[in-house]
């Protein structure tokens, strides 16, 4: 009993078997979250172990872009500083932490999805496979755009730094700085699939989206210019251009979309006040 299951979790299949009605008592949906969780932590464990070995290779991704905006600061511009006794040790669990969470996300995402699988009708386990196929590599994107535009960043801010002062970056705030800059290029190149999703739901029309265009680019240039957390406008631009150009490819899929649904029913397009032509 015991050594089937524990086949069964680590092959992926439910634990607890979904009864001839499609169903699972409520006892056994908390034994496959549990199931699920005790994966996501393997995973997890066996991950951070890999992260704290190859931690000097790691250290020199993070810290990267701050050593090529240095470089191209006049000398003594900034300096990197870790303060207090036992902060070198937390650079290394923290920057281990935060890899292990990036780099293992496909695998504990899936075992989330995998026990909400069960769960969903045919349809909509095809529109949540379509989404994780877009969505992941959009959001890889954005994180490789936020990562070339961080130097640049850093370079401008660090640059506002007056003559004869020496601008000390605490590790530990860089990280964060770093963190937050890629979340948020990530996070902005997710906004087109959510607006095609928005559209497949019928929520948002083609028309509707080409009809408010000019003030959804300026919301664009607002939203970058909040999500940066650099400020600078080259940063802003960087983030702002792709996100327009997805939209407008967004909008062009909404709107090829709503043809074909109209062409596949004449009175898909009308509203409950309009007259059909009959």
């Amino acid at each position: 009993m015991y050594g089937s299951g524990i086949v069964r979790l680590f092959r992926g299949a439910p634990v607890h078997p979904v009864g001839a009605d499609g169903r699972m008592a409520l006892s056994d949906h908390f034994r496959e979250f549990r199931a699920r969780l005790l994966k996501i932590a393997l995973i997890w464990l066996v991950g951070f172990g890999l992260s704290l070995v190859f931690h000097e290779q790691l250290l020199d991704v993070v810290f990267g872009p701050y050593l090529d905006a240095q470089a191209a600061l006049p000398k003594g511009t900034t300096e990197p500083v870790i303060q207090g006794a036992g902060q070198p040790l937390m650079v290394y669990l923290q920057l281990s932490a935060l890899a292990t969470t990036v780099l293992t996300a496909p695998l504990w995402l899936y075992q989330l999805w995998a026990f909400v699988l069960p769960g969903l009708h045919r349809h909509e386990k095809k529109w949540t496979a379509i989404f994780v196929t877009v969505a992941g590599p959009l959001f890889l994107a954005g994180v490789a755009l936020g990562y070339y535009t961080l130097p640049k960043g850093l370079e401008i801010l660090i640059g506002f730094t007056p003559d004869n002062f020496t601008n000390l970056v605490d590790f530990n705030h860089y990280l964060t700085f770093f963190t937050r800059t890629l979340l948020m290029f990530g996070i902005a190149f997710e906004i087109p699939v959510f607006v095609v999703l928005l559209n497949l739901a019928g929520v948002v029309k083609g028309a509707t989206l080409a009809a408010y265009r000019h003030w959804i680019i300026i919301f664009v240039f607002v939203f970058a210019a909040i999500a940066t957390p650099s400020t600078d406008p080259f940063t802003m631009t960087a983030m702002a251009i792709p996100m327009c150009l997805l939209f407008f490819v967004s909008e062009g899929v909404a709107r090829v979309h709503d043809r074909r649904k109209v062409a596949a029913d004449p009175f898909a397009g009308l509203s409950p006040d309009e007259a059909s032509p009959i």
